[in-house]
């Protein structure tokens, strides 16, 4: 099939049937109209949930210590097994705030389960076009237990996101000597993670207890018919 491209800028009227836009080189120029998730969002299938108000990390439920129904996932999503999509993941964001000169570092991992049908937790997804809480067929699981979690999580791989104090050993620090906190991390997983009805995505610290860390969540995904 032959191609044909015409080179340089074209000023064209809506509805015009014109031949893709080429360069010098014979390549195809391709501009982007707007931002990489505008597509779907526009069409409704995009959401998101968190919690916006820093909540403490410090129990062991909230790191892999905990990989049973009473896991708190720092960040994290259930697309229940009665679902007619898969709950594609793009981005992850974390900011972490160490509530005092006293703290212990942590990493995350990404952890997951499948085969859930009857947790009975969550919160309602914002559909990012609409800005209301509708219309997802998945639930968050940010700060929040994972009551009637069936199979216990695994830990999958580590995850970008970071944030709060760089030891792994409680530090004291002093009002002009306290260790600098990064700034909010975003995971750009872009695709990279698809969960399944049935499935459970949690974002859990790898250290027993964090110490003096709150943090803020937003995960980010595509609703896609199976």
């Amino acid at each position: 099939m032959l191609v044909q491209t015409q080179v340089g800028q074209q000023q064209v009227s809506k509805g015009s049937n014109i031949p893709m836009r080429g360069g010098n080189l014979g390549d195809v120029i391709i501009s982007e109209l707007h931002g990489k998730f505008y597509e779907q969002t526009y069409n409704g299938n995009m959401y998101s949930s968190g919690v916006g108000t820093p909540f403490t990390t410090a129990a062991a439920t909230y790191s892999t210590a905990t990989l049973g129904a009473t896991a708190t996932p720092i960040l994290g999503i259930w697309n229940p097994s009665s679902s007619t999509i898969n709950a594609v993941i793009l981005q992850a964001r974390l900011a972490i705030i160490m509530s005092s000169l006293t703290a212990t570092g942590t990493s995350f991992s990404w952890c997951v389960s499948t085969g859930n049908g009857v947790i009975s937790t969550g919160t309602l997804p914002f559909n990012r076009k609409t800005l209301i809480q509708t219309g997802s067929q998945c639930k968050g699981l940010s700060n929040i237990a994972l009551t009637g979690l069936t199979n216990n999580l695994v830990v999958m791989e580590g995850s970008a996101l970071f944030g709060g104090t760089p030891y792994n050993t409680s530090f004291v620090g002093t009002a002009v000597g306290a260790p600098p906190a990064p700034a909010v991390a975003i995971d750009d997983i872009n695709g990279a993670i698809i969960i399944p009805p049935g499935g459970v995505l949690a974002l859990l610290a790898t250290t027993n207890n964090p110490v003096a860390l709150s943090a803020s969540t937003s995960l980010l995904w595509e609703e896609v018919p199976l």
